[in-house]
């Protein structure tokens, strides 16, 4: 595991987010019924006048296979941000709670050196955090 896998999580985690909002607004869209109103005769006599109320949706069966395809094309790069994202956590549940503690602060969470050791506590500094954390990664 590198640390470029850590910060694609982040990136994963994000990118699922924004995949399923986008995934939401095609099916929205695919939902969108338009109603009118509109005249008419009646077929018999006499022929009076009559107001029918019509129903249906804004696009056609092509634009409906383009919407198909683009949700498809959504689902696939999901899929593929939860692999990423499920690899990650499965290393992560493998490794000391402590380790686990610094990756989640400093990637996770963005923090800085001198946060994660503040939060770690138990005399901790910047540059021993630092030092644990680059040693773990390199025997990784």
């Amino acid at each position: 595991m590198t640390k470029q896998i850590l910060t694609d999580y982040i990136d994963a985690c994000e990118l699922i987010r924004e995949t399923e909002q986008d995934i939401k607004k095609l099916q929205s869209k695919r939902q969108t019924v338009v109603i009118g109103s509109v005249k008419g005769s009646m077929n018999d006599f006499p022929y009076a006048e009559t107001h029918f109320k019509i129903a249906g949706t804004p696009f056609t069966y092509a634009d409906d296979t383009q919407l198909r395809m683009e949700e498809k094309l959504l689902e696939q790069r999901k899929a593929v941000a939860e692999k990423i994202k499920f690899q990650v956590e499965q290393w992560m549940n493998g490794i000391p709670v402590r380790m686990q503690r610094i990756i989640r602060y400093k990637f996770f969470e963005g923090m800085s050196w001198e946060q994660v050791a503040d939060r770690m506590g138990r005399k901790a500094t910047q540059g021993s955090i630092k030092m644990e954390f680059q040693r773990f990664m390199d025997a990784a």
